[in-house]
C-alpha cells in the first residue's frame, strides 16, 4: 500500500476534474440558455471559497518568519502580496507561500474566472465525438509533462513528489499546467447528461476506474512523477465520477450517510489540514496528553474533527453572512 499513499498527491488533480465537473452540472445549461451572470456566479464562488481559505492563511501566519528566511526579499512581499488574492500560484517560487495546499485556490480562481465562457459550448447529440473531443483535451492536457519528461530543464535524474526545480514547480502549482484537467471536467459534465444512470455500465465505469488507478499507483516510480501528478489519470478519474453520479450499487455505498457528512467538509479538511497537522505536532499537544502513541490516527481523527468544526461554525455561517450582504444566489 506504501506506494498508494505516497502518492496522495494524485488527489489534487482529481479535485480540479471534480471541480469542473460540479460546475458543468450544475450550470452548463443555464449558460447555454444564456441565463448565467457571470458576475453573479464570480461573487457565489467568492463566497464560497474564501472564508476558509482567510482562515488557512490566518492559521499560517507563523510561517512567515520561515518564508521570509526562504525568500529573496521581493519574492517573500510578492508572496505576501499575491497570496491573498488568490495570485501566487502563477508564480512557481511563492505558489505554497504560508500554506502548501492553497496553491490549488489559485488555480480555480482562474478557473473560475473562465467558467461562464467554457459553458457556453453547444451541447453534445452523442457520445463518440463528444470522447474524441474528451480524448484531445486529455492528450493536450499530457504534453505539459511529456515536455518536461523529454528536456529534463531542471536536469533531476528521476523527480519525485519531493524533488525541486524551477520547471517542476511550476509544472505542479501554475493554473495552465492543470487547465486540461478543469476542462475535462467541465466536459464530463456534458456526457454524464448522455449516459443513463442506471444499468451496468456506470458501476463497470466507478469498478474500472478505482481498479485502474490503484494498478497504476501500486507501480510507483516505474509510471513518471511528471505525467502521473497530472493529465494521465484525467480518464479514470472520469470514470470514477461517471460512476458515483450513476443509481448503482458503489454509488449507494459511498452514499452512506456518515461519509456523506464528513465529504462536506472536504474542502476544510483539504485546505487546513497541513497547517492543522503542523500546528499538532509543534505544540506537542499528543505528547502532553499522552496521545503520542496513537499517532498518526488520533491526529487523522482530529484533523476530520476539526473541518467539522470549521465547516459548520466558520465556513457555512461566513458563507451565509458574505451572501445576505452581496444578495449572491448559489
Amino acid at each position: 500500500m506504501a506506494p498508494v499513499v505516497d502518492a496522495g498527491y494524485v488527489s489534487v488533480s482529481y479535485f480540479i476534474l471534480l471541480s469542473g465537473f460540479v460546475l458543468g452540472y450544475n450550470y452548463n445549461a443555464r449558460a447555454r440558455a444564456g441565463e448565467l451572470d457571470r458576475v453573479r456566479f464570480w461573487e457565489a464562488r467568492f463566497t464560497r471559497i474564501y472564508p476558509i481559505y482567510l482562515l488557512s492563511l490566518i492559521l499560517s501566519l507563523g510561517t512567515l518568519a520561515r518564508e521570509y528566511g526562504s525568500h529573496t526579499h521581493a519574492m517573500f512581499w510578492t508572496g505576501v502580496v499575491l497570496t491573498p488574492l488568490l495570485l501566487q500560484g502563477w508564480i512557481p517560487a511563492v505558489a505554497t507561500f504560508m500554506n502548501t495546499p492553497a496553491w490549488t485556490m489559485s488555480a480555480e480562481a482562474f478557473y473560475y474566472v473562465i467558467f461562464p465562457w467554457l459553458a457556453r459550448w453547444k451541447r453534445p447529440e452523442s457520445v463518440a465525438p463528444h470522447l474524441a473531443k474528451m480524448a484531445g483535451v486529455w492528450l493536450l492536457g499530457m504534453i505539459p509533462g511529456v515536455l518536461y519528461m523529454v528536456f529534463n530543464p531542471d536536469g533531476i535524474a528521476h523527480p519525485d513528489r519531493w524533488s525541486y526545480g524551477h520547471w517542476l514547480w511550476a509544472l505542479k502549482y501554475t493554473p495552465y499546467a492543470h487547465l486540461a484537467s478543469f476542462i475535462f471536467g467541465v466536459m464530463l459534465a456534458e456526457l454524464d447528461e448522455l449516459i443513463p444512470r442506471r444499468g451496468w455500465l456506470r458501476l463497470s465505469l466507478g469498478l474500472g476506474g478505482f481498479i485502474g488507478i490503484y494498478g497504476l499507483l501500486m507501480l510507483g516510480p516505474l509510471v513518471p512523477y511528471a505525467i502521473m501528478h497530472d493529465g494521465l489519470l484525467m480518464p479514470l478519474f472520469a470514470c470514477i465520477v461517471l460512476g458515483l453520479a450513476g443509481e448503482n450499487r458503489l454509488s449507494r455505498i459511498l452514499g452512506v450517510r456518515p461519509l456523506v457528512f464528513v465529504g462536506e467538509a472536504s474542502y476544510c479538511l483539504y485546505l487546513l489540514h497541513f497547517t492543522l497537522w503542523t500546528l499538532i505536532h509543534q505544540s506537542h499537544v499528543l505528547d502532553r496528553l499522552g496521545l503520542a502513541s496513537f499517532d498518526p490516527w488520533i491526529s487523522y481523527v482530529a484533523l476530520i474533527g476539526l473541518a467539522l468544526l470549521a465547516l459548520h461554525f466558520i465556513e457555512k455561517p461566513a458563507q451565509r453572512k458574505l451572501r445576505d450582504l452581496m444578495h449572491v444566489w448559489r
